[in-house]
């Protein structure tokens, strides 16, 4: 392999209270804060991270082209729904049915994510 996956980079108005927001709902730490990015992650030797970089524009106003899925434990999903929305999220509606297997919501500053059903493999 050639490459691998290094950050998940999402613009931000407020980079360090996005940052925050989304170590929280992870678990993760702040392993960086500078004025123009901010990462996360669960540890220092982590394949992958997020960075948090400054927007172009003030304020989301499009639905996002890539969003995070999250896989929350079986016994707990609507715990974790709400866990998260206690930290800022809140529910969208980007045009489900009603009949979707996750919940959409949005970040602090608008960017939609899922939590799924749980699902212990891929294959599930």
């Amino acid at each position: 392999m050639s490459v691998s996956l290094h950050h998940i980079v999402i613009d931000a108005v407020d980079l360090p209270g996005l940052a925050r927001f989304w170590a929280e709902v992870l678990g993760w730490h702040v392993l960086s804060e500078r004025e123009r990015e901010v990462v996360i992650g669960p540890d220092e030797n982590a394949p992958v991270g997020i960075c948090f970089m400054p927007a172009g524009e003030q304020h989301k106003t499009v639905k996002n082209r890539v969003h995070l899925d999250l896989n929350p434990s079986a016994q707990d999903r609507e715990a974790e729904i709400e866990r998260i929305m206690a930290l800022g999220a809140r529910r969208v509606d980007i045009g489900q049915t009603g009949t979707e297997s996750w919940t959409v919501l949005a970040d602090p500053e608008g960017n939609e994510f899922c939590i799924l059903r749980a699902k212990t493999t891929l294959l599930n």
